[in-house]
């Protein structure tokens, strides 16, 4: 198991770079006390740690507030702000020790429930930036709080109906206790306690019962059969049938304690179904920050900031280092080095020249900024089109939906005949309500209302452990139709970052050549600087080299002798060191290829040599094995060129067949036209039109700020295991879901035949539907009591 996060590592003690990182920094600021603290399973380092972020919107916002409060002597400027990252409360202490650590640092409240962070600070001796920075080394990053307030979310609204119900229930239970202790109904103050019975179960209704009826109600008006609609009959039809026997005096037919204890027990079941798929939602920044603006040259030479929305044909922008190309460009600058990876998944850069045209959604990966001119608007860009957000609809369980259908007729249509038939037979209308009321209290949903959602519930819960993050509530019942599995390449089914082949010359490096290396791949969006960078990291505490580094787009970068790139750019090898210095070489090389690995050089000479390999994830060819044997269909949909899908493709022992490559965003979307029982993988923007049109989606990628917002779940980790998690964990919920409706069919054959035969009183209906209720209960523990394991 790594020992920073707990999920599995069968390569060494950290399942990557990015754990052991964070490990070695947790222990260097001397809180290692945070694992003693944290659950057994915390979520693994995400890429996003060493990748630079735009912290620009958090000194804005440090400075409004800081204005605010500008007159106000004395006073604490304080911001609210969301966080992702947390997953328990050793996160949420580790936190408040770095916080506390910041000059200037004030007060500091985090919220694990609604993902919110609200800091307070002493103005003009606190860095929020910094601080903003740390986190993101620690793994949370920080967010601009989003819209939707987390008190308005639903889970909260359920859990204070809960906390009403439940004091209400209690109070009528207090009071029905006498009862059942044999007092009589003649008795002082028997009819002052069934009062108080009706008061605090009318209180109940009102504060529980009325979510069920008024959604019930909302769905029939759209002519749809809820779920919902079979609690709120049962709470209506036994709360007035209480009603009815309180009026009449007749003892009887009082069930006011069914009636709590029934909308407590399905307030509870909601709440549980609910609160899963919340906690993951805000497990991720509800929005990221906006786009950062680009600076604007208008024709008399005037430069301002504006925003990308903005932005017409022929316009003259600029773009920073790691910032997005907006819309379709041209190059202005001299030469630039691009990453396409986001917008067609090709790994490895490219250099542009000046008159290129550099297409949208392209990254700088430079280290200067460049100058372009627009050729097209944003209305036009493709980029825009990738993040326009989509909403779908949401699809709800089509075998519930039958059960709910049948169910309700069913109940219905023979409490109706039964009434019918007893009031026939001359027992006279009191006594046929009562069968009525039997009938409808007996035939309790509690297998519907609450055992199904504690099944998903618990099946979240299982997911989460194995770094797979629910997000939609209704993925369980897409789940059940996907046949083939569509992932993307880069990113998905191999690492953002291209793998260090060699990592023994890293290790061979003195502390000089380290700190070398440090500076000279630090704050480099550049694929291979990354992988350096974290697996640099990964090894020890070591201080950056100072100086200026001065990049040579196409070739490497340098630091006063010291130079880091391309083999044969300024250097000699190791075996021919009495060689002067090569000039550097000017060859026709238009993009650095991974395969040629990249060379320290100290003076021109060699010190060393590093490999690297665009490769499959560790587990991806088991993984696609085992989800091939489950009867899954495999493809690979690719922007990326075909010589390299095709050796992917033999890497994972797919069918050629089944790998498409070169393919744009449109064409990965219309391949879903054909395939509508498909789930999506992917990571990129050139992934979000499959998403919007794939049955489910999921993606690994939870720091981009796009495709998770679109994806019904999503996963973390090095490798791909969650995908057949997620089916097999699936497999239980559906097994578990189908022994609950067996026994529900049989529960109702066997006590609605009693009641409707006159056998069982409304009394023996209230006592047999709480014991449904454990039954089905013990049903859900029993058939997932294996998801927890690995």
């Amino acid at each position: 198991m790594c020992k920073h996060c707990g999920a599995p590592s069968p390569q060494g003690e950290f399942c990557c770079a990015g754990c052991a990182y964070v490990f070695r920094l947790v222990h260097e600021e001397g809180l290692d006390a945070y694992y003693r603290i944290r659950d057994d399973v915390s979520a693994p380092a995400d890429p996003a740690l060493l990748q630079p972020r735009d912290y620009h919107w958090l000194a804005d916002a440090m400075r409004e507030a800081e204005a605010a409060v500008a007159d106000q002597r004395g006073r604490a400027a304080q911001l609210v702000m969301e966080i992702q990252g947390i997953s328990c409360a050793g996160c949420v202490w580790l936190i408040e020790k770095l916080f506390n650590k910041q000059p200037g640092a004030g007060r500091l409240d985090v919220n694990a429930q609604t993902g919110q962070i609200r800091w307070s600070w002493e103005p003009g001796k606190f860095d929020g930036v910094s601080f903003g920075r740390t986190l993101q080394k620690f793994n949370y990053l920080v967010g601009p709080a989003g819209k939707v307030n987390a008190e308005q979310a639903e889970s909260r609204v359920l859990i204070r109906r809960v906390g009403l119900c439940t004091a209400f229930s209690m109070n009528v239970m207090l009071f029905a206790l006498p009862a059942y202790f044999g007092m009589k109904s003649t008795e002082e103050y028997a009819r002052l306690f069934g009062t108080l019975q009706l008061v605090f179960a009318t209180l109940s209704l009102l504060a529980g019962g009325g979510y069920f009826l008024a959604r019930a109600l909302r769905a029939l008006r759209e002519r749809v059969l809820h779920i919902d609609l079979p609690i709120a009959l049962g709470i209506t039809g036994a709360y007035l049938g209480s009603l009815y026997g309180w009026l009449r005096g007749e003892e009887s037919y009082v069930y006011f304690d069914f009636v709590s204890a029934f909308i407590v027990l399905m307030l509870v079941g909601r709440w549980a179904q609910v609160v899963a798929v919340e906690r993951n939602q805000r497990r991720l920044l509800s929005r990221q920050p906006a786009t950062p603006h680009v600076r604007v040259w208008a024709a008399d030479g005037t430069v301002t900031e504006a925003a990308v929305e903005t932005l017409r044909t022929g316009m003259n922008f600029e773009v920073t280092t790691g910032q997005t190309i907006p819309v379709e460009a041209k190059l202005e600058s001299d030469e630039a080095s691009m990453s396409l990876a986001w917008i067609n998944g090709e790994a490895e850069p490219r250099t542009f020249r000046a008159g290129q045209r550099i297409p949208a959604g392209a990254q700088n990966i430079g280290r200067q900024c460049i100058r372009l001119v627009a050729t097209q608007g944003w209305d036009e860009s493709l980029l825009a089109e990738l993040l326009r957000p989509m909403v779908r609809a949401t699809q709800e369980h089509k075998l519930i939906e039958q059960v709910i259908r049948c169910y309700l007729l069913v109940i219905l249509v023979v409490a109706g005949l039964a009434g019918g038939g007893w009031m026939l037979a001359g027992v006279g209308w009191l006594r046929a309500g009562a069968i009525v009321t039997a009938v409808l209290v007996v035939s309790c949903p509690c297998a519907l209302g609450l055992a199904y959602p504690l099944a998903e519930e618990i099946a979240t819960v299982a997911l989460r452990r194995r770094g797979v993050f629910v997000r939609a509530g209704d993925l369980w019942s897409r789940l059940r139709r996907v046949r083939v599995l569509a992932f993307d390449k880069t990113g998905t089914l191999t690492l953002e970052t291209p793998v260090l082949q060699n990592p023994q010359e890293l290790e061979a490096l003195n502390m000089e050549a380290r700190a070398a290396l440090l500076a000279l791949v630090r704050d480099n969006p550049h694929p291979v600087s990354r992988s350096l960078h974290e697996a640099l990291l990964a090894q020890g505490q070591v201080d950056a080299l100072e100086g200026e580094v001065i990049e040579t787009i196409g070739h490497g970068v340098t630091l006063g002798q010291w130079t880091l790139g391309r083999p044969g750019w300024r250097t000699v090898s190791r075996e021919d060191d009495s060689s002067e210095a090569m000039e550097p070489d000017i060859c026709n090389v238009l993009s650095y290829k991974l395969a040629e690995g990249v060379v320290l050089a100290r003076g021109g000479r060699a010190v060393g040599s590093f490999e690297f390999a665009d490769r499959a994830r560790a587990d991806a060819r088991v993984e696609v094995e085992a989800l091939m044997r489950r009867g899954l269909q495999v493809v690979v949909l690719s922007g990326d060129r075909r010589e390299k899908v095709a050796r992917l493709m033999r890497e994972l022992a797919l069918p050629p067949d089944n790998g498409f490559a070169e393919l744009s965003p449109r064409e990965k979307a219309d391949w879903f036209i054909a395939h509508d029982d498909a789930m999506m993988l992917g990571d990129g923007a050139n992934d979000s039109l499959a998403f919007d049109r794939a049955l489910c989606r999921g993606t690994p990628a939870v720091h981009r700020g796009m495709l998770e917002q679109k994806a019904d779940f999503y996963y973390l980790g090095r490798g791909v295991a969650g995908i057949r998690a997620l089916f097999e964990i699936n497999d239980a919920r559906h097994r578990t879901q189908m022994a609950l409706l067996v026994f529900m069919v049989s529960y109702n054959l066997l006590a609605v035949g009693m009641a409707v035969s006159g056998r069982m009183s409304p009394l023996i209906a209230a006592i047999l539907m709480p014991l449904s209720s454990l039954a089905t209960l013990a049903i859900v523990g029993w058939g997932m009591r294996g998801v927890w394991r690995r």
